[in-house]
């Protein structure tokens, strides 16, 4: 008997948000229940704001106040080690993610096999312990904590200023704005030959529905990272 085809689900993220970061988690835990081929998407979350004129939550006074309440809740939700950075406007609209996002693509060019582990070590660093995820030094440091070695890690380093990464980061984001993106995360189901696009992480009983899956919660047990 041949085996049962996996499920293609893309997921678009940016390690500047929280959100995408309980997307990621809680796809990470789906995969084997739902049978799924979860391909990571490093896309720019400025660029789709750019690109979508969207503006983000924080800058709507009501809307950040309720993101930081909304995210305390889900930390216990879902289990998630999510704590509020100190400074909050000053890593999402000073610092931004674009030299993250680039060492992320470059170490997924070459070392595939670590995007996930590094992609939850950025997280892990400003949604978590408060570091930053752009100076070269964070983001040697990244590198080497999920085990990249150190010549592998520098080399990466090197990578984000070429135009091979650049052009795979905005090929990404694009990919994403194509597929009506405004914010992150973005997920792509392909189902039957179709895409179908959710938005945000409190969409997974929809998706679940889209691909024929059940939706049993968070699934704490199977947590990668936990509180």
């Amino acid at each position: 008997m041949s085996a049962v085809a996996k499920k293609t689900i893309e997921l678009y993220y940016d390690v500047i948000s929280p959100y995408s970061w309980i997307a990621f988690e809680v796809l990470c835990r789906y995969r084997s229940k739902w049978n799924i081929d979860l391909k990571l998407k490093p896309f720019f979350l400025g660029g789709i704001m750019q690109g979508s004129d969207n503006k983000p939550p924080g800058f709507v006074p009501n809307k950040a106040t309720y993101m930081f309440k909304d995210i305390q809740r889900l930390r216990r939700y879902y289990q998630i080690p999510i704590n509020i950075p100190s400074d909050v406007a000053d890593i999402m609209f000073n610092k931004g993610s674009l030299p993250t996002m680039r060492y992320v693509c470059a170490v997924d060019v070459k070392d595939a096999q670590h995007t996930e582990d590094l992609s939850r070590e950025f997280w892990m660093r400003v949604w978590s312990r408060d570091q930053d995820i752009t100076s070269p030094q964070s983001l040697l440091e990244a590198g080497l904590k999920i085990g990249l070695s150190e010549i592998a890690a520098k080399d990466a380093l090197q990578k984000i200023k070429d135009q091979e990464i650049k052009d795979r980061l905005k090929a990404h984001t694009q990919e994403a704005l194509n597929h009506g993106a405004f914010g992150s995360p973005t997920i792509i189901a392909h189902v039957h030959g179709k895409a179908n696009m959710f938005f945000g992480s409190d969409r997974f009983p929809l998706l679940a529905q889209e691909i024929g899956e059940k939706w049993e919660g968070p699934l704490n047990e199977l947590a990668t990272c936990k509180l």
